[in-house]
C-alpha cells in the first residue's frame, strides 16, 4: 500500500493552515455564535450587477473569454482606474482579469521570483503572501510595523530590511488586519528607497475604495513607480462580490505577459458571467460604493469608541473594515484570548498572530456587520473582560 504522506510535497506539508479559517471552522460547529471574524461585506451585490449577470446567463454567452479577460472588461477597468486613481493602462497589454485578487497576487509573485529571491512583507498583513512566496521557492522577509507608526511602512524600516537578494516589496494598503493606510507623503518617502534599490512593488489595493478621511493614492501614480509596480485590485470588497471571484492586475506589459501565460495554463480564464457583471459594476455603481463606504465609516466610529470604552485600546483605522485592538492587558496570548472568548461567550474574532508574529497581542475584529450585531458582540466581550478581571482578583 502506498505511503501517501511521504509522497506529498514537503513545501505544501510545511505550510501552516490559515489561522483565520481555524476559528471559523470551530465557530461553525457551535450554536449561538456571533462572528466578527469574516472579512466579507454584509451588503448584497448591487441589483444592476446581479441583473447583468442574469442577462448574461439567459443570453447563453457563457463560453471561455480571452485568457486575459473580456476586452470590454479590461477597457472598463482602465476607465475606472484613470477616473478614480489617475492610473493609465493599455487594456490590451497591461491588464489581466483573474479569479479574485488572490490569484493576481499569486501570478505576480510567480512571474517575478527565482529561487532564493527575497520578498519584503510589512506585517501584520493578509495571510496569503508568505505561503505563496514559499511555494515559489522565494524567501519571505517580514517587516514588523507598529501602532506607534499607524501600522505604516517607514522608509527607515524598509531600508534596513533590504539585502542584495531583495527583489520585491509587497505593499498591502489599506491594510488587512490593521486598517492602516499609506497617504501620499508616506508613499513618496518609501518610493525613493524603492527606486534607489531598483525593487519591484506588488501593491495590493483591494480596499482602495474603503479609505476614510481622504482618498486612496496608488504608489503606481507616483513618478518613476508605474514601470516597477503591479497593482492588484478586485470586486469583492468594493462591490460586495465575494462569491463572484473576480479580480485583476495592471502593470508593465512585459510582466502582464508572463502573468497571463501562467494564468493560461493554471486557470484558462475568469468566469465569463462574473466578467460581464463586473462591467456594470465599474461603469454604473459609484453611488453604491459611496453608500457602503458611508455605512462602514459609521460602524468604524462606533466600534472604535466601544472597544476603547471597554478597555481594549484600539488604533483608529483609516481604511478597510477592521479594527485591531490590543489585548495585552488581559495577560492572554492572542490565541488564548480568541479561544476563551469563543467558548465562554460565543464571540468569534481572529488572533492577531494569524497575520504575522508582530500581530501577537492583538486581535482582528471586522465591522462588516450590522450595528445591532456589533453591539451584542461588544456586550459579550465586555462581560468576558469583567470575568477575567474578577479571576485575577
Amino acid at each position: 500500500m502506498t505511503d501517501l504522506q511521504n509522497k506529498l510535497s514537503t513545501r505544501a506539508v510545511a505550510l501552516k493552515p490559515s489561522g483565520i479559517r481555524r476559528f471559523f471552522d470551530i465557530a461553525n460547529e457551535m450554536d449561538g455564535v456571533i462572528s466578527l471574524g469574516v472579512g466579507e461585506p454584509d451588503f448584497k451585490t448591487p441589483y444592476s450587477v446581479r441583473r447583468a449577470g442574469i442577462e448574461n446567463l439567459q443570453s447563453g454567452k457563457t463560453g471561455y473569454s480571452a485568457n486575459a479577460g473580456l476586452i470590454e472588461l479590461r477597457r472598463a477597468i482602465c476607465r475606472y482606474l484613470e477616473r478614480k486613481f489617475e492610473l493609465s493602462y493599455d487594456p490590451k497589454t497591461e491588464v489581466i482579469v483573474t479569479v479574485g485578487g488572490s490569484e493576481a497576487i499569486d501570478l505576480a509573485i510567480r512571474a517575478f521570483l527565482n529561487p532564493g529571491d527575497e520578498v519584503l512583507i510589512p506585517e501584520p498583513c493578509f495571510v496569503c503572501y508568505d505561503p505563496i512566496v514559499r511555494l515559489t521557492d522565494g524567501v519571505p522577509v517580514a517587516i514588523p510595523t507598529s501602532a506607534e507608526d499607524h501600522f505604516r511602512l517607514t522608509p527607515e524600516k524598509l531600508e534596513a530590511a533590504i539585502t542584495s537578494k531583495t527583489k520585491l516589496l509587497v505593499l498591502p494598503y489599506p491594510n488587512n488586519p490593521t486598517g492602516g493606510v499609506m497617504r501620499k507623503e508616506h508613499l513618496e518617502a518609501i518610493a525613493e528607497v524603492i527606486k534607489r534599490h531598483d525593487l519591484i512593488v506588488l501593491s495590493d489595493e483591494i480596499y482602495a475604495e474603503l479609505t476614510y478621511n481622504g482618498h486612496h493614492v496608488s504608489i503606481a501614480s507616483l513618478p518613476g513607480m508605474k514601470e516597477r509596480t503591479i497593482v492588484v485590485n478586485g470586486f469583492s470588497k468594493t462591490f460586495a462580490m465575494t462569491g463572484w471571484r473576480l479580480g485583476y492586475a495592471t502593470g508593465p506589459a512585459a510582466a502582464i505577459k508572463q502573468m497571463t501565460k501562467i494564468h493560461q495554463y493554471a486557470i484558462m480564464c475568469a468566469p465569463t458571467t462574473s466578467q460581464c457583471a463586473a462591467i456594470e459594476a465599474l461603469d454604473h455603481c459609484e453611488e453604491n460604493i459611496c453608500q457602503m463606504r458611508e455605512e462602514y465609516n459609521s460602524r468604524r466610529r462606533y466600534i472604535v469608541d466601544a472597544f476603547n470604552r471597554i478597555g481594549l485600546p484600539t488604533f483608529e483605522p483609516e481604511g478597510a473594515f477592521y479594527i485591531f485592538p490590543c489585548i495585552q492587558s488581559t495577560g492572554l496570548s492572542s490565541e488564548e484570548f480568541c479561544e476563551q472568548l469563543l467558548y465562554s461567550k460565543r464571540v468569534a474574532v481572529v488572533p492577531g498572530d494569524a497575520f504575522g508574529a508582530s500581530g501577537e497581542g492583538y486581535v482582528r475584529v471586522s465591522y462588516s456587520y450590522s450595528v445591532k450585531h456589533i453591539t451584542e458582540a461588544v456586550h459579550r466581550i465586555e462581560a468576558f473582560l469583567q470575568e477575567l478581571k474578577e479571576k485575577k482578583e
